[in-house]
Formats: C-alpha cells, structure tokens, sequence
C-alpha cells in the first residue's frame, strides 16, 4: 500500500493553493501600499513647485515696487527665469523617478 490517498494529495494541493493566494495578496496589498506612497510624493512635489512659484511672483511684485535701477532689475529677473527652470527641472525630475516605479498589473 503508498499510504497516501488521492484526497490526502489533493488536500496538500489546496493547501498549497491557499497559502500561494495568501502570499499574493499579501504583495498586493505592498504594492498598494507603494501606489499610495507614489501618489503623495506625487502631490508634495506639484506642492513644492507651486510654493516656490507664489514666493518668486510674490518677489518679482516686490522687486517691481523697489527702488532698484532698471540693470539691477534685469539681472534679478535673469536670476527668477534661471531658478523657475530650475525648479521645473527638479519637479520633472521627481515625477519621472515617482512615476518610474515599477507596479505590476492587479
């Protein structure tokens, strides 16, 4: 005699079966857990940017009512058109490494 049933054999597999969906979903819910991770770097960085883009219009309204010379004002304004792409090029470049994570289907 093998000692084993087909029902014993089958039990294993079920069990097998039910630990594997246990493991699945537990990395499903990692995964969810990323997207969420993902989607508030996400909102902190369009936060960031639109921050820093009151502050430089909030600076450019006070360097129009300063006293400063036209050559002062022109450099200044240079300097606020460098830092805005600056910023830009941060923000996109944090939302390409965000977006860049890898999320497998569901």
């Amino acid at each position: 005699m093998s000692g084993s049933s087909e029902y014993e054999h089958r039990k294993k597999l079920n069990k097998i079966r039910e630990d594997v969906n246990k493991r699945v979903k537990d990395i499903r819910d990692h995964f969810a857990k990323i997207e969420k991770v993902k989607v508030d770097a996400l909102k902190k960085t369009e936060e960031m940017r639109r921050a820093a883009e009151n502050d430089i219009t909030k600076l450019e309204e006070e360097i129009g009512k300063s006293g400063l010379t036209e050559e002062m004002k022109k450099a200044l304004a240079s300097d606020i058109t460098k830092l805005r792409k600056e910023i830009e090029d941060r923000a996109v470049e944090l939302r390409t490494r965000i977006s860049g994570t890898i999320i497998p289907s569901q």
